[in-house]
């Protein structure tokens, strides 16, 4: 029997394990936790919006035992050369690979910031975002602290900007109950480019500047932060802001498992691969998501977002089930669905197949994603199993 390894549970990898059990191909997924997590909506849960439940299914509940082999363990090396994959516990042969291990963050030579910096990847750091800012304002009544309320948040992406809306709704419930000075409270996002949320035109960037100003977040876009200490960023300018809290959301780069076997990368460590998402190095192995380097129709690498990812996972099985039918590949092709960033639970920016939508419809259609992502996960089952967590503060 042909072996099919998928690493990794992310968009890509689950996508891909989704429709290779509807392809009826058996393959064995190995993952650090037994739990798929939404990476999009972590700024939810580390803003305070809902529980740590509402945001990971089961793998259990989205893969059979029939086809699905799941595997608990930690990734170490490839080998390539010997198509085999090192683990924590064991090692693993396969005649096809699945690379699907996401991202990690990128600090950019940036002194400090890896040491001091807080970073939202996952549900374990969303949750360590959200117990440290609650705690702030509990030891703030014991030492009248003002930078303990002070919250930097480094990037404007969709990940940065989406964090600072759910804060902006968080933070009066935390001074109402904690019974602190809301005029105390403070949150600056700081972003080197000129502009925030790039991905869209220049008006929906405007309409989340004033959406965002008027809830009290301070947006600083042309900064450029050089150092991070303990409590204190500096910027290009020569400022320094002190904060209890420093978050940092400015970007990310491939997973450096693959530079490490070898594979041909760009200067973000993505593996280069051919139309049909297959490495350039070594046609039985796949590179999707954040850890591939595609290049797009502009002559540029597709940027990594969720839904290029769950594209790709999903491409990717179509291809594998052509190469056990002994059937052409086929290229991919990246569909451009649009953009939505939430700016709080009620309200939001974004554009769908290119119409520009704002306010409460933007927010709307942002939850309706949710919807059919979970019930592209698992159908009308999964949708009503986690739909009624999906809840606004």
């Amino acid at each position: 029997m042909t072996k099919i390894v998928v690493l990794g549970a992310g968009y890509a990898g689950i996508a891909c394990g989704v429709r290779l059990q509807k392809l009826d191909i058996p393959f064995t997924l190995i993952n650090k936790h037994r739990y798929h997590y939404f990476t999009t909506l972590l700024h939810e849960l580390a803003g305070g919006r809902n529980d740590a439940e509402e945001y990971y299914v089961d793998l259990e509940d989205v893969l059979n035992e029939d086809q699905a082999t799941i595997i608990q363990d930690v990734v170490t090396a490839l080998r390539p050369q010997e198509n085999k994959i090192i683990t924590e516990k064991s090692e693993y042969e396969y005649d096809y690979l699945v690379f699907a291990l996401g991202n990690a963050p990128e600090f950019f030579g940036i002194p400090g910031l890896k040491e001091h910096a807080l970073l939202l990847r996952s549900l374990d750091t969303a949750k360590e975002i959200r117990e440290h800012v609650e705690e702030q304002f509990l030891l703030y009544n014991q030492d009248q602290d003002s930078t303990r309320l002070r919250i930097i948040v480094g990037g404007a992406g969709l990940t940065g900007i989406e964090l600072v809306g759910e804060l902006a709704e968080w933070l009066p419930q935390l001074t109402a109950a904690y019974r602190v000075p809301s005029h105390q409270v403070e949150v600056i996002n700081i972003e080197a480019a000129p502009v925030i949320l790039p991905m869209l035109d220049k008006s929906l960037q405007e309409t989340a500047m004033n959406v965002l100003t008027k809830k009290g977040i301070k947006i600083r876009t042309g900064e450029k932060i050089t150092r991070v200490g303990e409590h204190v960023v500096e910027l290009a300018s020569g400022e320094t802001i002190e904060a209890k809290t420093i978050i940092w959301t400015g970007g990310v780069r491939a997973n450096p498992l693959l530079a490490e076997a070898g594979f041909e990368t760009d200067p973000r460590g993505r593996a280069k691969v051919n139309e049909y998402l297959q490495s350039v190095d070594y046609e039985n192995v796949f590179v999707l998501g954040d850890s591939s380097c595609f290049i797009g129709p502009d002559g540029k690498p597709l940027p990594p977002t969720g839904q290029l990812a769950s594209q790709m996972g999903e491409h990717c099985a179509k291809n594998l089930n052509a190469l056990l039918r002994h059937q052409e590949l086929r290229p991919f092709e990246f569909h451009y669905m649009g953009t939505l960033a939430s700016l709080g639970s009620e309200v939001g920016v974004g554009n769908i197949k290119g119409f520009k939508t704002s306010g409460v419809p933007a927010g709307f259609l942002k939850e309706m994603t949710k919807v059919k992502y979970l019930y592209n996960l698992g159908g009308l089952r999964m949708v009503a199993k986690k739909r009624g967590q999906f809840m606004h503060r």
